[in-house]
């Protein structure tokens, strides 16, 4: 278990005279399940990408762990799906990513087609494997059943129920 300490954040994006966070102080447990609600435009994915360090920010932000943000940029969607995983972790045993597809109601055959030939709704579950293949990270996971159908969806819930240490 690590903490995340937020201390009196206040960020606006350039140009903008609202501020999004405004001295806000909090801590996160690495080991708890985390869900942000809120309309579009509310500052979900910018509280994301402060933990990444994507923007400078006013307070304070401090983690001794990494971060790993879902979803992943995928730069060739030609390569084989396969190919993809191991990009995004080259550690991985092939038990551990067929238990994670198998989780996930993912066939093992979508690993030996190029990525772009797979649904959005399998794109996501195998890059969900992936992320949960990644040790030592926290796991910031942004708008994961967006693709997804109602069946899907109670997958990919009933997987994030099982797992922990994730916003």
């Amino acid at each position: 278990m690590s903490l995340i300490n937020v201390s009196n954040l206040t960020f606006a994006y350039e140009g903008s005279y609202d501020n999004i966070f405004e001295n806000i102080s909090f801590q996160i447990d690495t080991d708890w399940k985390l869900g942000f609600t809120g309309r579009n435009g509310r500052g979900k994915t910018t509280f994301l990408n402060l933990l990444l360090g994507k923007y400078e920010y006013n307070g304070r932000i401090s983690a001794n762990i990494s971060f790993e943000y879902f979803p992943f940029d995928i730069i060739d969607q030609e390569t084989d799906t396969i190919n993809v995983i191991d990009h995004i972790c080259p550690d991985c045993l092939s038990w551990e990513l067929m238990r994670e597809l198998s989780l996930l109601q993912v066939a093992e055959d979508v690993l030996h087609r190029p990525f772009a030939t797979l649904s959005n709704g399998e794109q996501t579950k195998v890059l969900l494997a992936a992320l949960f293949l990644k040790e030592n990270s926290f796991l910031l996971i942004d708008e994961p059943t967006n693709h997804l159908d109602m069946q899907a969806r109670k997958i990919v819930s009933n997987y994030l129920g099982s797992k922990r240490g994730f916003i």
